[in-house]
């Protein structure tokens, strides 16, 4: 009501107002479209940061702008300066209504750099800390803080600047992140093969020692070595104790070897012992004075045969001996 007519009578005295209304109006369209370029096509966070100044001085600008002077031209003053102040009620309002919806993506777009500072910091630090990692327990806290980090970066939204930067992050922190575990995983299973077949050696070991001993030990003993090569040959090439689990498998598979030939000798020289007996025995049976010297020789003759191959290092053999030196004085006597 004042200032229209001092407007038609002495328009010079609202110059001043003029001046600041047209200030307010460009700067207010400038740094409309600046704000919603940075912050709705920002590429980096610190357009982010610029584009919060320019929707701070957007909106201090905008505030600059009574409502009444919407659509209101001052003819002298802008037929002056050529001014155009084109604003209706409705792009002011669209104009404010940008600046508050720019305003709360600022405010999200922190919160997300936030969380993706902190999630790709804890996943560095959780690298490091895995990579010296002196113990089990120590590999284990660096994986949890591994995944603590990684929580941190799927909680950001993918909308968001942050969410579309951190995505590639994730992708490569995740493959690496199951790689480790893998290699952990694989790690514990050598381990428990590795213990087990060297839990089933031992008593192998001591089911073989002072011998000699009847062929049922050596074949208890020889089902331990199998055990325990059994165990080894389910660690996969994959794991990091493949190549312990090789060195320890020729081993046992050597001893495995000494033991079938112990069984073995240990069979053929009780049989021999046993055939040695039974022909003794026969022998004994018949009646000698009515055979022929030569019959009895024979039959002496087998029998020594046989004791002669029963092998040293036997059960079989300490009586064999006996038998064997009885046999040959018996046969020297025939003669």
């Amino acid at each position: 009501m004042i200032r229209w007519p001092v407007a038609k009578t002495a328009p010079l005295i609202l110059l001043p107002s003029y001046i600041k209304m047209d200030h307010d109006y460009r700067q207010a369209v400038s740094l409309v479209a600046q704000a919603d370029q940075l912050v709705n096509q920002a590429t980096s966070a610190s357009d982010i940061e610029l584009g919060d100044t320019k929707v701070t001085q957007a909106q201090e600008h905008l505030d600059g702008l009574p409502v009444w002077f919407l659509g209101y031209y001052p003819t002298a003053y802008c037929g002056f300066v050529g001014c155009r102040w084109q604003f209706t009620l409705d792009e002011f309002e669209t104009a404010r209504s940008e600046i508050g919806r720019m305003e709360a993506v600022v405010f999200q777009e922190r919160n997300a750099q936030n969380l993706m500072q902190e999630g790709t910091l804890a996943v560095e630090e959780a690298q490091q800390a895995f990579q010296t990692a002196q113990s089990g327990a120590d590999r284990a806290t660096a994986l949890t803080t591994w995944q603590r980090g990684m929580d941190k970066l799927n909680e950001i939204p993918p909308e968001t600047l942050a969410g579309r930067q951190s995505a590639t992050k994730l992708e490569a922190y995740e493959r690496d992140y199951q790689q480790v575990t893998g290699n952990v995983a694989g790690g514990d299973r050598s381990n428990t093969l590795v213990d087990a077949a060297k839990a089933f050696a031992y008593q192998a070991a001591i089911a073989g020692q002072n011998p000699p001993h009847p062929a049922a030990t050596w074949e208890r003993a020889a089902g331990l070595w199998e055990t325990a090569i059994a165990r080894l040959n389910e660690i996969p090439v994959q794991d990091p104790g493949y190549g312990q689990a090789q060195v320890l498998l020729a081993k046992y598979e050597a001893n495995l070897g000494i033991i079938q030939e112990n069984a073995a000798r240990e069979e053929t020289s009780a049989q021999a012992l046993d055939s040695a007996i039974e022909k003794n025995t026969r022998m004994l049976a018949q009646n000698l004075e009515d055979m022929e010297r030569n019959q009895i020789a024979s039959l002496m003759q087998d029998i020594i045969n046989d004791l002669e191959n029963v092998q040293p290092g036997t059960t079989s053999y300490s009586r064999a001996s006996d038998l064997l030196k009885s046999a040959n004085q018996k046969l020297a006597q025939l003669k």
